[in-house]
């Protein structure tokens, strides 16, 4: 794990150069620009109705200029006439009758004054219906469509925060797993160590020190108080995760308290230790370099483990024999996942692949699927026979197991990717290396992105998220990182709200 330690501090080192804003100041200058945007149709409609009466104005006083002329030519006094009108395309319309007579200089007159009022009401009515009548519905479309935008913003919040910190690793954490029916998290560190921490007091209740290297992943037994994990020393151990759940109390008097404070500091602080595993996973036929990652089969009687040697061995829990040794991959491994219901493996390489192993036929099938471009850091299986991938590549791809040639889907981020996890409900949780932790739904449509603060969320990377199936004391999702902290948040979807 030297390697991606170094990669570790030095992705860090430059992280630390510049921090992400958060959503909520672009919210608000959104919400602003939508404001000073009704604003304007406002003042745009207004002017329209000052133009309007203008327009009115001009076409009275044109009205009014033909009333000297139809009485010069009541009286016949009057040999020629002139109107003039302007349409709406610009043209002018000229009419210089000749009037020998008083009898027809009226009719003539007459029928100019009828046309002239003609023109003007046609002319009203186009103007205003094509000026004042659209200009209207147009605004008042565009006010409907900027309240359905501001109110989409406003309805799909997504509510997050972290309401449980722990803290107690020496170095930095690996991997998180949440406990399935009980309210415990276990986590695998640098530090040589694996912990299990109570999530309601947010203390380390057992730690496992049996290993010789750094601790790089850690399962729970779906059933069982057992723990599985796999280590920098070449080993997967099979451990009991037997926890004392009551927390030291004394009821003694107040001078007893005084005198006894110091002993029930010292009690509050000591973790009890395990150094001894029920089953060790090594020897002839075992990994030959680091144990990456290490997982349950659902049978739970097998268990499968990846490593840096570039390959992945099926073992037996009983009998603590390799069964299987799965090659094939052309660099080192990076993650194992099983399925949780059926007999299926898919593990994760440098080599830019992932493999679907199919144990459910005496001969095991292999399915290589190819699209990333850098190394696979995880691939996990989710509902509905999918298989969701992360890479170094920055992206993050959904795939069919009926189809491998392409995915269905493409995340595309701003970082690195580590160690996913995906919720019972379809949600993915993104841990990155720029301390970002995102969430997308399996079509690829983004749903949130958790707050990171000075006051909340890892301040290195992010190496490893993991979904409660059910909320542990308001916990719904589990982060790890290496500033050796694992946080638990409350995440409120839009349709839960």
């Amino acid at each position: 794990m030297k390697a991606t330690a170094a990669k570790t501090r030095l992705t860090s080192l430059t992280e630390d150069i510049s921090i992400i804003p958060e959503d909520a100041p672009f919210r608000a200058r959104l919400h602003f620009l939508f404001a000073q945007i009704e604003k304007e149709f406002e003042q745009l409609y207004l002017e329209n109705l000052n133009l309007q009466d203008k327009l009115e104005n001009a076409t009275a006083n044109t009205k009014d200029s033909l009333t000297p002329y139809d009485q010069r030519s009541a009286a016949g006094g009057v040999t020629t006439g002139s109107l003039v009108a302007t349409g709406s395309g610009g043209a002018s319309l000229a009419a210089t009758p000749a009037t020998p007579s008083a009898p027809l200089s009226d009719e003539i007159g007459a029928s100019l004054l009828a046309a002239a009022s003609s023109t003007h009401k046609s002319l009203k009515a186009k103007l205003s219906s094509a000026t004042g009548g659209s200009k209207v519905k147009a605004s008042n479309k565009i006010k409907a469509q900027t309240s359905r935008i501001v109110s989409s913003f406003k309805a799909q919040t997504v509510v997050s925060s972290v309401v449980r910190e722990f803290g107690g690793h020496k170095d930095g954490i690996w991997q998180v797993a949440a406990k399935v029916g009980q309210p415990i998290i276990g986590t695998a560190s640098a530090d040589h160590t694996a912990c299990i921490w109570g999530i309601e007091s947010a203390r380390c209740l057992l730690q496992y020190q049996g290993h010789a290297g750094s601790v790089n992943s850690i399962k729970f037994h779906q059933h069982r108080d057992l723990v599985l994990t796999g280590s920098g020393d070449g080993t997967a151990h099979i451990w009991q995760a037997a926890v004392n759940w009551e927390v030291p109390k004394k009821g003694h008097s107040s001078e007893e308290e005084l005198d006894d404070s110091d002993g029930q500091l010292e009690d509050r602080d000591r973790v009890d230790t395990l150094r001894t595993p029920l089953c060790e996973f090594s020897g002839p036929g075992g990994h030959l370099s680091v144990v990456v990652a290490a997982d349950w089969l659902s049978s739970m009687d097998q268990i499968i483990t990846g490593s840096w040697d570039r390959t992945a061995i099926l073992w037996d829990v009983e009998t603590a024999q390799p069964l299987q040794p799965l090659t094939g991959h052309d660099h080192e491994l990076t993650h194992v996942s099983a399925h949780p219901t059926q007999r299926l493996v898919v593990t994760a390489s440098r080599d830019t692949t992932f493999r679907l192993w199919d144990f459910r036929d005496p001969i095991p099938a292999v399915s290589v699927f190819q699209g990333h471009t850098e190394s696979v850091t995880s691939s996990v299986f989710a509902r509905d026979d999918k298989v969701v991938s992360g890479s170094d590549d920055r992206t993050i791809k959904v795939w069919e197991l009926r189809n491998m040639r392409s995915a269905l889907a493409t995340i595309r981020t701003d970082s690195s990717v580590n160690r996913l996890a995906v919720s019972s409900g379809g949600i993915i949780a993104i841990p990155h290396d720029n301390r970002q932790i995102r969430l997308f739904d399996l079509n690829g449509q983004r749903v949130a992105r958790l707050p990171r603060t000075s006051r909340q969320g890892h301040r290195r990377m992010v190496s490893s998220v993991a979904w409660a199936e059910e909320p542990l004391l308001n916990c719904d999702l589990f982060s790890c990182g290496f500033d050796r902290r694992v946080f638990g948040w409350s995440i409120v979807l839009p349709k839960d709200n």
